[in-house]
């Protein structure tokens, strides 16, 4: 981490030749600017000679000032973390994840699994055995050492002080601003706030400043590509790429900043005529080792640990494939069930899409349209997702003490919700929410009812057999085409408004696509006294089947998380307050006898990182219009620090702040803190940029301004100390702090 050297930009002349030339006056002189390099020596040659005391506080300070940091930074995160003992925030959700991993029953969420498990750990190594459910609000019982799982989180936080310094350095700001950003990210009273519960956060920000670090330090060593330190911090960066996308997908946007980089770094690299075709090659190579595939294998990993753990029978089974849950420890899926569906079984039926439900119905009618039974997927176990395999109306009435017949391929059959005894039903009236598509309905009853109760059975592929003739539990796969209408009984991604309870809307499409796992459905659980109990679940679900299914569940499950018209979300905010500090979040209940803890950050931070996105970007204006005018007062180094030093982190803030800007879902303030800390490094980068003459002529300036600013935003934290630590009693006590209508700190 101490090297110095500057690294600079692949098949960039450092002699000037590759700048472009205008025949032009000569103003290239100093705009008070300087290189690294030469800022250095010249701080050298104003240095006074200094006792051996301060000479090897000088020598050492990249590991001295870094640990100092980092003991106050544990101090932050964790003084008085167990004052409070109740269930906050969002431990509820977080808490009760890492308790499934405890039981090892299978559950589902929209978040990847490695900081569940991380949270599973801490409660390990707690001795908690994950019978706690981590209700809002509640407090945790005498067992339950939430103090340690708290303390475990936090210590990724902590970290993430020391991060940020070593980051800083790589990025070749000058020792001053190194420490302005230590500090900055030491003093944000959100970062330590939200590193003190039990939550992904801390664990998040962790591995986005892990993958920033890996990233700078590389491109540092661009002038030693193939050297083993270049490998360890290439496939440093990939393991951190895939360590942070597998917290959250938010994980990502980081990725997509390195992507960015190393396209640009390839791209240059191919301009270089004179390297050879073979060295080209191996850059390409190793980087798609080491930041695609890597990060991909580690992810993949994540979810393998995730199903290895997770034997046992849980709240999450729905999500998965009928296979894949009946393999689960405890199921109920597939257990004693017949191996083969007859008339008269009766069966749920499953949706064989990623993240598909089960067919389902209700006495609830649609609101417009026909106004009949709703029919819709449900991906909880319920006996509205019952369906009974009857025959058509062609055929005689079905007879329970007449021999058992069979449907199979090609089998024309009525399915009769079991319920309410209506006819799984189709019409050309549109659907709902898909108007190209047919709707689906419940209508009738067994002797009322019409051809279109109609479904034709289209046998797509069985597991356990090649015999088509007969429909098995679990392992058949099958379509189900209105036999009027020709098309094909299919759920999609698309939620129903609140009058259809937010699930899954099911139509009958009017494109034949076999290859549309939409419109496949299996049975899941099956039930006759005629037959015999089968075995289905000797078969296993393959691994990459599993995993890819999980994760457009996943997917499709976060798109539903969109801001409810019909409620009031008090802790949501909008994207454009959040770079302003507009808003804050209360944490828990704002009652006297509680400890309350408020979301919200350090204004120093927060403001002077957003008017550095603004200065910035107004800089590079001042630059490229006078390059265009041929002024060439930039030198390459000048250039290339501008580049990596500067446009990188502007970059990183863009990539993780404006999809945000574009998302449909629920957003909070804590969405903004991976984008934050993008903007403090801006922030350092224009102040470092600013300061170089003021650095050059007089140090002793330079540090009294940098001191005024390091008193800011200790002094900021510490009056604000009381939202990170800890409120108690009467919030009235903390009025002080209510600088605005939205920080709602006090009522």
């Amino acid at each position: 981490m101490a090297v110095e050297q500057s690294g600079q930009s692949t098949g960039f002349s450092q002699d000037g030749h590759n700048l472009r030339r205008r025949q032009a006056p000569d103003h290239s002189g100093s705009n008070g600017s300087m290189t690294p390099a030469s800022h250095e020596i010249d701080e050298k040659k104003a240095q006074k000679p200094k006792t051996s005391i301060l000479k090897t506080l000088d020598e050492w300070e990249f590991l001295i000032a870094p640990l100092l940091f980092t003991l106050v930074s544990f101090f932050t995160r964790m003084y008085k973390i167990g004052l409070s003992n109740i269930v906050t925030w969002d431990e509820a959700h977080f808490g009760k994840f890492g308790s499934h991993y405890l039981k090892r029953e299978f559950y589902f969420d929209v978040h990847p699994p490695l900081g569940k498990m991380l949270v599973g750990l801490s409660g390990y190594m707690a001795g908690y055995n994950g019978s706690f459910e981590f209700k809002s609000g509640e407090t945790y019982p005498q067992e339950l050492n939430y103090t340690f799982m708290r303390l475990f989180n936090s210590t990724f936080g902590a970290l993430c002080v020391p991060l940020a310094y070593y980051t800083a350095r790589e990025l070749n700001f000058r020792r001053s601003t190194v420490w302005l950003v230590t500090l900055m990210v030491l003093c944000e009273n959100s970062y330590a706030t939200i590193s003190r519960f039990i939550l992904l956060d801390s664990m998040l920000l962790f591995f986005t400043f892990t993958t920033v670090l890996c990233w700078a330090r590389f491109h540092r060593l661009q002038k030693q590509s193939f050297s083993l330190e270049w490998f360890f911090w290439l496939f440093l960066t990939g393991i951190s790429i895939g360590c942070v996308t597998s917290v959250k997908w938010v994980g990502l946007f980081c990725t997509a900043l390195v992507g960015l980089y190393t396209a640009e770094d390839l791209w240059n690299k191919f301009g270089e005529l004179d390297m050879p075709k073979t060295t080209l090659a191996s850059h390409l190579v190793s980087r798609v080792a080491g930041l695609i595939v890597l990060p991909l294998l580690v992810y993949m990993f994540s979810f393998w640990v995730h199903f290895l753990v997770l034997e046992n029978s849980g709240p999450g089974d729905a999500q998965m494939s009928s296979l894949f849950q009946a393999n689960l420890k405890g199921t109920e899926v597939g257990k004693d069930s017949p191996l083969e569906v007859a008339y008269g079984s009766r069966a749920t039926i499953k949706n064989m899409g990623y993240g598909g439900g089960l067919l389902h119905s209700h006495v609830q009618t649609y609101p417009e349209g026909s106004q009949q039974q709703q029919v819709t997927c449900y991906h909880h176990k319920d006996a509205n997702n019952d369906w009974f395999f009857y025959p058509n109306r062609n055929q005689p009435l079905y007879n329970p003490e007449a021999p058992l017949a069979y449907p199979g391929d090609k089998g024309v059959i009525r399915l009769i919700h079991s319920q309410t005894g209506r006819n799984l039903h189709s019409h050309t009236v549109s659907a709902p929410i898909t108007k190209g598509d047919y709707e689906v309905s419940s209508y009738g009853n067994t002797t009322v009812g019409d051809e279109k109760d109609h479904w034709t059975i289209e046998v797509v592929s069985d597991a356990a057999s090649r015999d088509r003739s007969k429909i098995r539990t679990l392992t058949t796969a099958f379509r189900l085409r209105h036999t009027s209408l020709g098309c094909y009984l299919r759920a999609g991604t698309v939620n129903l408004p609140q009058w259809g309870f937010k699930q899954i809307e099911v139509t009958c499409v009017k494109s034949n696509n076999p290859r549309d796992v939409y419109t496949h459905w299996n049975v899941e659980a099956h039930w006759n006294e005629r037959l015999p109990a089968g075995d289905p679940g000797s078969y296993k679900s393959p691994f990459f089947r599993d995993f890819i299914h999980l994760n457009v569940a996943m997917m499709t499950s976060n798109n539903a998380l969109v801001p409810d018209p019909d409620k009031q979300d008090d802790l949501a905010s909008q994207f454009w307050q959040w770079p302003i500090l507009h808003v804050g979040l209360r944490m828990c209940g704002w009652d006297d006898k509680i400890t309350k803890y408020f979301l919200l950050g350090n204004p120093a931070v927060y403001w002077g990182s957003t008017l550095s996105l603004f200065v910035f970007g107004g800089m590079v204006a001042w630059y490229l219009i006078r390059w265009q005018r041929g002024y060439d007062e930039l030198k390459p180094a000048e250039i290339e620090y501008i580049h990596y030093g500067g446009l990188y982190p502007l970059a990183g803030w863009f990539l993780h702040y404006l999809p945000f800007v574009a998302m449909a879902r629920v957003t909070y303030v804590h969405h903004y803190y991976p984008a934050l800390y993008f903007a403090i490094l801006t922030a350092g980068f224009v102040l470092d940029w600013m300061t170089r003459p003021l650095a050059r002529k007089n140090r002793s300036m330079e540090w009294l301004m940098y001191g005024l600013l390091y008193a800011v935003v200790i002094a900021l934290f510490i009056l604000f100390r009381a939202v990170v630590f800890g409120m108690q009693g009467s919030n009235k006590q903390w009025t002080h702090l209510k600088w605005f209508e939205k920080w709602r700190i006090t009522d």
